[in-house]
């Protein structure tokens, strides 16, 4: 599936297809993000290929999202449109109306691409939403995680399928193929792709590192694709080693508060796990302190999650007390070494700048 054994402008071969959605099959309705470029026009060619063998499959629909930020996107959604009807499926355009900020627009265009694609796959039943991230896209993934220090759950990147809603998935099933082959696989078809030449503006961190001088310094250092797509996946398969084990602990370790505001307590011994799953066991202790959700309203950021993992440590190791905010929660350790965690009061909410993460790591 990495295409080792294949020539780095080979189309797909069939048997590479099938393989890259063997977890595709078990989907309901699958719906497919194509903007028109190289790379999901070659996972809306390889698609339709794949409906056409044997087998059970899902029921595929095709969109587009239009950010409205450059004025071919119109004209190109169209064409996109014409080739899903050409394969013989249903195709639709998703426009980002409204206002466009100033700054941090590629955030933003990826926040409401997602959004769109989320409601549209409610609007129509999808269960799946497939992306053509691939091995290039990775490898540039894991680089900007390593520059920003991050842990193991932030290298192992983009994972190849993960739950985004309760009856929703997202699944990259390229995620470990080159994107010159997914080039190939397009240009075989006789299909032309679009271009956004924001891929290619400097301004942006993606696109310097997908600069040949970017390319080639990192080669030297051993940092290529298939290395970093590796690191990736190893990475990912200790992230979730640790997530059960780390689930199995806050199972035993964690129990409602009912006084006051409502909230959690933490059992001392918490005290004795190891640093990385008592971080995990903290986060999952704030998260539901904070109505259960899967993460806080705040995401946690990585280091001021250490930050307080080690406050509490050490006030502990004193046999002391302590209490602190994080993501508008109040933490406060007794002596006997319980965490007890409850919404911060609102008329403290706001004054301690330090503690307001931003994203996690």
């Amino acid at each position: 599936m990495n295409g080792s054994s294949h020539a780095k402008d080979e189309p797909l071969a069939p048997d590479e297809v099938d393989a890259a959605f063997l977890k595709l099959v078990d989907s309901r309705h699958l719906l497919l993000a194509v903007s028109g470029g190289p790379d999901s026009l070659a996972l809306l060619i390889t698609i339709a290929g794949w409906l056409d063998r044997a087998g059970r499959k899902p029921r595929v629909s095709v969109a587009t999202v239009d950010h409205g930020l450059r004025a071919e996107s119109a004209a190109e959604a169209e064409a996109v449109a014409r080739i899903s009807a050409g394969f013989g499926l249903a195709h639709a355009t998703l426009r980002w109306h409204g206002e466009k900020p100033a700054h941090g627009i590629q955030e933003a265009a990826r926040a409401a691409r997602y959004r769109l694609l989320a409601d549209h796959a409610a609007a129509i039943g999808a269960d799946c939403i497939a992306t053509a991230h691939h091995g290039d896209d990775q490898a540039e993934t894991v680089l900007m995680r390593l520059a920003a220090g991050s842990g193991i759950a932030g290298l192992a990147a983009m994972r190849p399928r993960v739950a985004v809603a309760p009856s929703l998935c997202l699944a990259r099933p390229f995620i470990a193929i080159p994107k010159a082959r997914l080039a190939a696989t397009v240009t075989a078809a006789g299909l032309v792709p679009t271009d956004d030449p924001s891929n290619r503006d400097p301004t942006y961190a993606r696109a310097r590192l997908r600069g040949p001088a970017a390319r080639a310094a990192a080669a030297t250092l051993g940092l290529t694709r298939e290395r970093l797509v590796r690191l990736a996946a190893r990475a990912a398969r200790a992230d979730e080693a640790l997530a059960s084990v780390a689930q199995a602990d806050a199972a035993r370790l964690i129990h409602p508060f009912a006084e006051g505001n409502g909230g959690v307590e933490i059992l001392a011994e918490i005290f004795r796990l190891p640093e990385e799953l008592m971080l995990r066991v903290l986060e999952r202790a704030i998260a539901e302190a904070a109505g259960g959700a899967t993460s806080p309203t705040v995401p946690l950021r990585l280091e001021r999650l250490e930050a307080l993992a080690s406050s509490l440590r050490r006030a502990q190791a004193a046999g002391g007390t302590m209490r602190a905010t994080l993501a508008g929660m109040l933490v406060a350790l007794d002596a006997g070494g319980r965490v007890r965690i409850t919404p911060e009061p609102p008329r403290r909410r706001g004054r301690r700048a330090p503690e307001k993460p931003p994203t996690s790591g």
